[in-house]
Parts: structure tokens; C-alpha cells; sequence
């Protein structure tokens, strides 16, 4: 029997990607292996977005050497983000370096029988083609692919493509028949649907229906080519898709990530704060606090501009939904960023001091061939970048600790996600991660129980502990 490991690095959407490689796969026969050295073929999806990622993607490959020394039949696969420079230096490591965008065209490189060729050949994107989905409560929902923006340090324009969105019925009809009810009669069971669904693209609010990967082209641009088509198709904008997702009926929460400051309108945030199923969570990546810094990144806004937008978003949500729970927001940096003197890094220090994010995601900065900082000279050291990353940690553990603390004695609505001990581990609606004691409960779990019944479903539960990354409670 052919058997087949993923090995998935990167961000939420390379997650995705993997669900649809597995879906083609099992497609042509393969089945999924339970330990990698029980795999015929092996299928590495890598992120190139840091050069940490690609170090890490080069570790594996002296594990993929040995495997094959012990198995001559076993084929590797190369996919995901990749540069042209990386696809060179990977050339002699992998059987197949293959793009991601191409995936219904694997099957005929792959095997000779065991696939419908007809049936993968009606998808104009990968993006059709169903998922096999990795969770049956939180599902990963991409709404477009690529980008426009052109940041100075990102290779996603250059490894993606540019944007393409997907049409909006064909979001809203997945998000259906992941959220509905099913009963299946033989089993006697119902299953729930999904709880929790996240909306992915790479620039989300720059999402419209009319950049249409189904089309093959920027039906906007060339309005006057396409007037029929327009004739019949309504433009839909993000916040407009997510007042359709939101109007799907079920009980489920609505997460999206990630939003570009400079898109962020007025009406997308009033229809976050209005629509119910949308959670109090934002992840708003500012990149930098200073503002020649900003420029350099060709990030299109001002820290100053960063800091309002903020704000407004904070009094729109306490405005719509109340002061409790208060959105939470997380955020994206970048330390070392080529010419980045010590006072342009202070001025991030500040930013973070005033904005008092929930979260943020630190990345130390790490020159990416084909990207126009790469032209810049990478002036940093590696241990300034190091000393700028560990002096931001500190203060943003001041600040998240501050945040978690209001939540003490509250009771928080939770989607728990894993049985840890004697813990449940889950998220809170504004994406906090929860542990809940669980021993002392009429729901106590025995450690012989893999897949407790809370597990996927929502409870309410009494925050008792606040800590910098996460709170502790117990059911209320």
C-alpha cells in the first residue's frame, strides 16, 4: 500500500495548501502513514518568508537522505513558497520540486492509475479543489491568494503571485456545508459542524469578488472588456463577505487573518463590531514604530496613522459590543530591519508601550533574495537584532499580563482544543489561550479518554489566573 507524511511549514495558509496536497493524494490512492518511516512518499510544503524557515527545511533533508537510504523506493516531494534562488539549492535534494499552483495537475507525475484526470482538469485554481480537512471544529478557509502590496521584505508577490480572490459564492457555499448539522441515522450521532472558521489571505481586506481566479484576470481592470460578465456579477468587498459569512445560519465563530492597516476602513470595522459571529480578534500587523523605517518597507502608513486606526477600532468595538470583553489585538514587527538605528527601534518601543497589544509576533529580520531589502546592506548584527527582540518580549509581557488580568473572575465563552494532563487547552473568543482545570468537575476526565466530549464544542468557563501568554480558569 503507497503511503504518504506531510511535513508543513509556514503560516495558516500553507496549512491550508497541505489539506488540499492530502485531499489529492488519497485522491490517487495514497493513504496517510502514521510515522514517517512508514512513507513511500514524502511531501515537504515550506515557507520561504524567513531564512529560518528555509534553514529548517534544509535540517530535514539530511533526515529525508537517511530514510531513503534505508527505503530506495521513497520519493520526496518539494512544494509551498519558493523562491527561484531556493529552488536551486534544493534542486539535487528532492525527487520533485513542484508548485503548489499546479496541484491538480499532480496526479498524472505521480502515478498512473487510481485518479480521475477529467474531473482534477475542471479546476481553473487549486483553491477548488476540496480539502481534507484537518479539523472537524476550526476549519482554515482561504478567500484569495497572492498580493499586491509589494512590502520591501516579503517574497509572498514573488512565491504566490499576485492577488487573486475566489468567488464569493463559492466561500459562503463552503462555509454551509461546514457548519451544518449532520445526522447520521446508523450511528445514531449528530455531528455539530464547525465552530470556529477562519478566513485566510494574505491581504484579506483587499478581497474582491471581481479579481476572480476563476476568471484569469482582473475583471476591474478591464471593465469595459468583461461588461457582460459584470452584468451579472455582483462586486463583493470584504466587509460585504463577511456580513454573508456571518449570515449563514449556525453556531459558529468567524476569525480572519491578515488585515493590511492602510485597507482598513471604516465599514470594515463597523461590521466586525456588528456582526456577532465575528470575534473581538484582530491580528493588525505595524511592522515598525518608526516612520523612515515604514517607508523603507513600502508599508503605506504612518505610525502616527497606525496608532489612530487602533484606536478607532478599540472605540468602534467598546461603542457596538460593550467594554467587555475588549478586542483583543496582536500585531506583526520586524527588529533590525536593514538601517534601523537604535533610536528608530525605540520609537517601536513606544508604540508598543502605548498601544498595549494582546500579542505580537516578533520576527528578527533575515534578507530574502528577489525582495528589494535585499538590495539594502543587512547593517543589524545578528545579536543587536537578538538584544531588540528580547527587549520588545519584555515589554510586550508587561502589556499582554496587564490585558489578562481583566479577565480575572469573568466568565469567558471558550472553544477548548486539546486535552493536555488534566487540563482542556482552548481559546477564548478574543484568541486567548485558556487552560481549564478540569478534575474537579462533573465532566472529569479519566487519562485513559483521548477525545474528551467537550473537546470541539463550547463552554463558558470562570477565568481564575492571568498570565503574560494565556489565563487558567475552571467550567463555570
Amino acid at each position: 500500500m503507497s503511503k504518504y507524511h506531510l511535513i508543513t511549514f509556514g503560516c495558516q495558509m500553507n496549512k491550508s495548501d497541505s489539506e488540499r496536497i492530502a485531499a489529492v493524494l488519497e485522491n490517487i490512492g495514497y493513504k496517510p502513514a502514521s510515522k514517517i518511516n512508514e512513507a513511500n512518499l514524502i511531501v515537504v510544503n515550506m515557507c520561504s518568508v524567513r531564512q529560518s524557515a528555509v534553514d529548517r527545511v534544509f535540517g530535514k533533508c539530511q533526515k529525508l537522505v537517511k530514510l531513503q537510504t534505508l527505503n530506495p523506493k521513497l520519493k520526496t516531494i518539494l512544494t509551498g513558497c519558493l523562491l527561484k534562488e531556493d529552488r536551486k539549492k534544493f534542486r539535487d535534494k528532492f525527487d520533485l520540486i513542484l508548485d503548489i499552483k499546479d496541484l491538480p495537475q499532480w496526479p498524472p507525475i505521480l502515478s498512473k492509475k487510481h485518479y480521475n484526470i477529467t474531473t482534477l482538469q475542471q479546476y481553473n485554481n487549486y483553491l477548488q479543489l476540496r480539502p481534507k480537512y484537518q479539523s472537524r471544529f476550526s476549519t482554515l478557509i482561504p478567500i484569495s491568494n497572492g498580493c499586491d502590496n509589494f512590502c520591501s521584505y516579503c517574497v509572498v508577490p514573488y512565491v504566490r503571485g499576485r492577488l487573486v480572490c475566489r468567488p464569493a459564492k463559492e466561500i459562503i457555499e463552503e462555509i454551509k456545508n461546514l457548519v451544518k448539522r449532520e445526522v447520521n441515522p446508523i450511528r445514531n450521532m449528530i455531528s455539530n459542524g464547525a465552530r470556529e472558521i477562519w478566513l485566510l489571505g494574505q491581504n484579506v481586506n483587499s478581497y474582491n469578488s471581481l479579481i476572480c481566479a476563476n476568471a484569469g484576470t482582473n475583471l476591474r481592470k478591464y471593465s469595459w472588456k468583461f461588461a457582460p460578465k459584470l452584468a451579472q456579477i455582483r462586486e463583493v468587498n470584504f466587509p460585504k463577505l463577511l456580513k454573508m459569512a456571518n449570515d449563514v445560519p449556525g453556531d459558529f465563530w468567524l476569525r480572519f487573518t491578515s488585515p493590511h492597516p492602510k485597507d482598513f476602513s471604516d465599514e470594515l470595522m463597523e461590521t466586525m463590531a456588528g456582526c456577532r459571529k465575528i470575534t473581538p480578534y484582530l491580528n493588525l500587523p505595524v511592522q515598525s514604530g518608526d516612520n523612515k523605517i515604514l517607508r523603507k518597507m513600502n508599508r503605506d502608513y504612518t505610525a502616527g496613522e497606525y496608532k489612530n486606526l487602533v484606536k478607532k477600532i478599540r472605540k468602534t468595538f467598546a461603542k457596538i459590543r460593550g467594554k467587555f470583553p475588549p478586542i483583543s489585538i496582536s500585531t506583526d514587527v520586524i527588529v533590525g530591519f536593514p538601517g534601523e538605528t537604535k533610536k528608530q527601534f525605540e520609537a517601536t518601543l513606544k508604540l508598543f508601550k502605548e498601544i498595549k497589544f494582546d500579542m505580537a509576533y516578533i520576527a528578527k529580520y533575515s534578507p530574502r533574495p528577489g525582495t528589494a531589502a535585499a538590495k539594502l546592506k543587512d547593517s543589524v548584527s545578528k545579536q543587536e537584532k537578538e538584544r531588540r527582540y528580547k527587549v520588545l518580549t519584555e515589554i510586550l509581557k508587561e502589556t499582554a499580563l496587564k490585558n489578562n488580568k481583566k479577565y480575572i473572575n469573568k466568565i469567558v465563552d471558550v472553544l477548548p482544543e486539546y486535552k493536555k494532563g488534566e487540563w482542556l487547552v482552548g481559546k477564548t473568543k478574543t484568541y486567548k489561550t485558556i487552560k481549564i482545570q478540569m478534575t474537579k468537575s462533573k465532566y472529569q476526565i479519566n487519562a485513559k479518554i483521548q477525545n474528551p466530549k467537550l473537546i470541539g464544542k463550547f463552554i463558558k468557563v470562570r477565568v481564575i489566573k492571568a498570565l503574560s501568554w494565556g489565563l487558567g480558569g475552571e467550567l463555570a
